[in-house]
Order: structure tokens, then C-alpha cells, then sequence
């Protein structure tokens, strides 16, 4: 077969909008979640609402697949299924919003021009929890700077000397990374940044009042590229080495104190956008109950010998365990209507359980220390301050994770073993190599605040509880200790 590219674009008969003319999109991360979700809202309003913006992926690691994308155009397939209303519900599209790729680890200067173009408004960046933080080890001549705040921080000062910091040459900055306020955490750490390196107050001023850092929410479960990917191709009659799949469900709530709607013209492309003032009802419900949920079940899964989560979703016994989850330890701390919270928990069930998704559970895996610290520490912590206990279910969330980092830590990766079969875990290297030196000696792993954000042993009972799941892992193996969990 061809590859996908615009050449043999008009030989696929596969829906797509209207590729854009211009250059108005820089995005940080070229994954699956941001092309199957800003990207995907991107093309839909350039069809539907005149938007006509293209999108420059930025690759904000070393190792990324900008090159891949680049070979295509920027062309891609994207594939939703799932249920909707109770009904299946299948839909194909071939994505044109994204113009090219670029790596600044290989093309420094070019990234940089991205300033200087002054049709350039808005900024999206997806580079998971870890990556919105301000380390103090980039230098402002560093080509690139490693941290994704570094990076940024370079290009809004290039883009301050281009246009002389002039009032409306700012950027629409939307993070979209799990972490609470991303936007004004992202705005703390260029700040922070700046004043590091030295930058002048007009720029700083400038960096404040002509850019516009808005905290968002985002749901969509995006699983990649899909297991039937190959008949997908033979289909289209085309390679598509980017063919990314999620559900139809998705949610982006956006917060700003300024306008912002004419620029991002979304929801008059009929899709599911809030602006609201405050994130903090729809993030605590989305995080607790959604992520919060992927989270304490996921890492047992794997380790139970499951690979996809509509397989561990339908097992009895993690049925059961994820459902009691819900309803017992993560529902009850969350201060909103009952009835509503029941239906949206209900509606994770049912995305959990899709039919049409094989939702890879080590993917979900990817830097389950922060992820662990974001979506389920909170929620425990509330619940032992409403109830004065330790919710069994959570605390063995944490146990699991913990054997599920068995192996070596080296660059930021662990390798590791289920049974015979070897698995590779990706984390943040400091976190690999703490629970690698500390693994046996668990009162200072849960000590390690770098890792959790606090001293675990803090919390009366609980490392004597995770204490004891992990021996009964150990012992008994996950399913058994699901079965008792769940009973």
C-alpha cells in the first residue's frame, strides 16, 4: 500500500474537513491524546466554523514521532467508537489541522521562527503531569532547554523581542495536562523562569498581561493506535502509520477570565466546550472519579495478567472491586449532587466497558507515581479525615503499583517481569531509581516525599495497610486479593 500523505489524500474516501491556509496553532506533544482531541476540535472548526487554523506539533522530548507525522503531511485517521446513548456508534475521519512537526532538538532556530509569525495566537500542550514544573537547571542558551516550562519561556521571550512586546502579540495558552490549575501552575513556572535567567520586567509584565494562561479539563479516552489497525489501512487503501482511535464521549472545559470564544470558535462547531470560571466541580469529578478510577485498578490488572481494561472491567471479581471503588471510597468525598455523581460513575463503567477499544492498561501505566499522587492521595486523604479509617481499596491501589515496579531503573525506564513475559515501565527517572533503592524497605519508600508529596507514614494506619496488601500480593497474587477486596 501507499503511504498517507496529501498526494494520495484524494484517492481515500474517508470523511475530512478543509485544510487550513494558516499557521495560528503551536502545540507542545504529538501523542495520541492531543491529536485525537485539540486536534480533532481544531479540524471540526476549521469545516463547521470557518477557523482556518493549522497546527504546528511541537516535539517537546527527544524521542517522539514528528518525523513520522512530517512523512505524511500531517495527515492521520482518526477512528471513534463506542456507545452513545446506549447505542454503538462508529465514526471516521481523516485529520487535516495538523500542518507539520518540528523538533527543536534538531531544528533549535526553527522552533524559535514559530515567534516570530505573527499569526501564531494559541498554544496547546499535552506533556503529562510531570511535565509542568519548574526544575531551575535550564539555562537560557540551552538548545533546547529540557523542561517543557524552559522551552516555553524561550519562545514567549523570542516572540516579546520580535514584536517589541507589543500590546496583542501575546499567546491563548491552553495546558492540558492532569494537574490542578494547570494554566496558572504552567504561568508560575515561566515566571519563575524568567526571573531565573534574568529577563527584564517589561517582559515579565508583558508575559502577564498580553498572555492569556487558561486552566483546562480534558476527558476523552484515547487508546492509540488500535489492534485492527492493519484491516483499518487495507480499508482506506492506504498506509496510515499515525491511525489513532478513541471514544465519540469527549469534554473540554476551559477557564478565562477574558474572551476568548471568537478566537477558539469551538462550541460553534457544535462541540462539547465549557468556558466556566471555575474548573474546581468539573475537575474533581472528572479526576476522582474517572482517572481516579483507571488509576487504582490498572496497575493490579497488568499484574493480574490482563492487558486491556474492558477485559479487567468485566472480569467479576474487578468488577466488583472497581464499581465498590466508585461508589464506596471515591463518591463519598466528593461534595456535589448524588444523583449526578452516580450517573457520571455509571458512565465510566460503560467507557471502561467499550466494546470497540482495546484500552492497553501499560499504556495507562505511564508515570503511575505522579498519576497516583494526583488522582488517588486526595481522594484517600479525605476519606480517612470523613471517616477515620483507611479505605482498603485505595490502599491496595498503592501496594499494586509498587510491585508493578519490580525491575531496574535506568533512563528513565524499568524493566520488568510478569511471570516470563518482560514489560517495560516509563516514569520520571528520580522516582524509578527511589522505589528501585527503597523497594524493600517500605516505611522510607513511603516516606520519600519526592514521590508522593508528603510522608505517607503520616497517615495513621495506612502503611501498616499497604504493608499488608503487598505481603498478600506476594503471597496470594493479585486476583486473589481483588476477590477479597470485592467481596
Amino acid at each position: 500500500m501507499v503511504q498517507l500523505n496529501a498526494s494520495t489524500l484524494s484517492s481515500v474516501k474517508m470523511a475530512r474537513g478543509v485544510a487550513p491556509k494558516t499557521e495560528r496553532v503551536i502545540q507542545f506533544g504529538e501523542g495520541g491524546f492531543l491529536r485525537a482531541f485539540c486536534d480533532w476540535m481544531i479540524d471540526m472548526a476549521n469545516e463547521k466554523a470557518g477557523m482556518d487554523a493549522g497546527v504546528v506539533i511541537v516535539q517537546p522530548i527527544e524521542r517522539g514521532m514528528v518525523s513520522m507525522l512530517n512523512e505524511q503531511d500531517g495527515l492521520y485517521t482518526l477512528i471513534l467508537r463506542g456507545q452513545v446513548d446506549g447505542k454503538p456508534s462508529k465514526d471516521e475521519r481523516i485529520i487535516q489541522s495538523v500542518k507539520r512537526g518540528l523538533s527543536p532538538y534538531e531544528d533549535f532556530e526553527g522552533y524559535l521562527a514559530l515567534a516570530h509569525n505573527p499569526d501564531m495566537r494559541i498554544i496547546i500542550s499535552n506533556t503529562t503531569e510531570a511535565g509542568i514544573v519548574y526544575t531551575g537547571k535550564d539555562s537560557f542558551d540551552d538548545k533546547p532547554q529540557a523542561s517543557y516550562p524552559g522551552k516555553l519561556t524561550r519562545l514567549l521571550y523570542e516572540r516579546f523581542t520580535a514584536f517589541g512586546g507589543k500590546k496583542g502579540t501575546g499567546f491563548i495558552l491552553l495546558p492540558c495536562e492532569l494537574i490542578d490549575y494547570n494554566g496558572r501552575n504552567l504561568e508560575e513556572c515561566c515566571m519563575k523562569t524568567a526571573e531565573q535567567w534574568g529577563l527584564s520586567e517589561e517582559f515579565k509584565t508583558w508575559l502577564k498581561t498580553e498572555n492569556v494562561f487558561c486552566s483546562t479539563l480534558v476527558d476523552r479516552i484515547v487508546t492509540g493506535k488500535p489492534a485492527d489497525a492493519d484491516a483499518l489501512c487495507a480499508k482506506l487503501g492506504v498506509q496510515d502509520d499515525c491511525l489513532v482511535a478513541a471514544e465519540p464521549y469527549m469534554s473540554w472545559v476551559i477557564a478565562c477570565d477574558r474572551e476568548i470564544e471568537e478566537e477558539l470558535p469551538l462550541q460553534k462547531a457544535g462541540l462539547p466546550v465549557i468556558y466556566a470560571q471555575d474548573l474546581a466541580p468539573y475537575r474533581t469529578r472528572k479526576v476522582r472519579l474517572l482517572n481516579g478510577a483507571h488509576t487504582s485498578f490498572v496497575p493490579a490488572a497488568y499484574l493480574a495478567g490482563f492487558d486491556i481494561v474492558r477485559d479487567a472491567v468485566l472480569d467479576p471479581d474487578f468488577g466488583r472491586f472497581i464499581r465498590e471503588t466508585l461508589e464506596k471510597e471515591i463518591l463519598p468525598t466528593i461534595d456535589q449532587p448524588e444523583e449526578e455523581l452516580h450517573a457520571f460513575a455509571n458512565s465510566v463503567l460503560e467507557r471502561f466497558a467499550n466494546p470497540y477499544i482495546d484500552h492497553s492498561l501499560l499504556a495507562i501505566c505511564l508515570n503511575s507515581v505522579s498519576k497516583w499522587r494526583a488522582r488517588i492521595l486526595p481522594t484517600l486523604l479525605d476519606d480517612v479525615k470523613k471517616n477515620g479509617e483507611i479505605p482498603q481499596n485505595l490502599a491496595f491501589s498503592l501496594a499494586a503499583l509498587l510491585e508493578l515496579y519490580s525491575g531496574k531503573a535506568q533512563g528513565g525506564e524499568m524493566r520488568c517481569l510478569r511471570g516470563e513475559q518482560p514489560y517495560v515501565l516509563r516514569d520520571e527517572d528520580n522516582s524509578l531509581r527511589s522505589i528501585e533503592q527503597f523497594r524493600e524497605d517500605l516505611p522510607r519508600l513511603l516516606a520519600c516525599k519526592t514521590l508522593w508529596g508528603m510522608n505517607l507514614n503520616e497517615i495513621p494506619g495506612f502503611a501498616a495497610c499497604v504493608a499488608h496488601w503487598r505481603k498478600r500480593i506476594r503471597k496470594d497474587g493479585v486476583q486473589a486479593c481483588i476477590g477479597e477486596l470485592g467481596a
